[in-house]
């Protein structure tokens, strides 16, 4: 890992109305490093990721990436940087209308005008690169497993080799097994490209196995950040409830009574 900064926010707040959903975050993700933030529903996780990626408009702060702020940036200069980016997203927000390769090389086709017989061939060598066959290639995503589809939008994310990839709760809706098997992939995947990682996630297994660095978001603040191999121990009693899943502790949960 280099000492060098990917991302860099600082002081960032965004507002919808009288709710202050971040409230001055300041962080820091290094070059190649893996970066996870953790925080329950309503922790802000959701919005700073938005901001990060130009979908949300913070009120105020600066977002660095590669030591150019984001934030007022031409549209230009925001295509060249977003053509660093890769994401994962939750649902996986595949093209129900396209094929499966066509959704993995969509860019390519779409932005940098590739032939497709180009675009096609480069699907299929990043979909073998997460564990499909050829034959995945023609089908539509609705003839796809859950755990494929994840890896389908996996392939996505990674095919223009991007500096900078987004993971957002990328083990939702997986069994057990396959989200071991997604988080094993996500992590070889940006050891391969030597890429930077931010992923978001409430899920402690996917944490603990693609995290180099751990923040916790709590109430739109970061309220702790360390190694991953201190998260356990952090000394942080709101971190300790979270990350062993207690119902006792700081962070209250409501509780609707019928």
């Amino acid at each position: 890992m280099t000492s060098s900064v990917a991302i860099s926010i600082r002081n960032l707040h965004k507002s919808f109305g009288p709710k202050h959903v971040l409230k001055g975050i300041n962080l820091d993700v290094a070059t190649n490093e893996s970066l996870v933030i953790l925080g329950g529903s309503g922790s802000g996780k959701s919005v700073l990721l938005k901001s990060i990626l130009g979908l949300i408009e913070p009120d105020e702060g600066e977002i660095l990436i590669d030591g150019q702020n984001s934030l007022n940036m031409s549209r230009s200069d925001r295509e060249d940087l977003m053509a660093k980016f890769g994401m994962l997203f939750q649902g996986g927000a595949l093209f129900d209308s396209l094929p499966v390769w066509e959704n993995v090389s969509f860019r390519h086709l779409i932005v940098d005008s590739m032939a497709r017989g180009e675009a096609k061939q480069l699907a299929i060598q990043t979909l073998a690169k997460v564990g499909l066959s050829d034959d995945v290639a023609d089908l539509s995503p609705s003839e796809l497993s859950g755990g494929m589809q994840k890896r389908v939008g996996l392939a996505r994310a990674i095919v223009s080799k991007p500096s900078i990839i987004f993971f957002d709760e990328p083990t939702t809706g997986l069994d057990p097994i396959m989200a071991d098997v997604i988080n094993d992939l996500i992590r070889g995947s940006v050891s391969d490209l030597g890429a930077t990682a931010l992923s978001i996630t409430h899920d402690m297994a996917s944490a603990r196995k693609i995290s180099d660095r751990v923040a916790m978001l709590y109430h739109g603040e970061i309220i702790w950040q360390g190694p991953s191999s201190q998260m356990e121990n952090s000394g942080n009693a709101y971190v300790d409830q979270f990350v062993h899943g207690r119902a006792e502790g700081p962070i209250a949960m409501p509780v609707l009574k019928g």
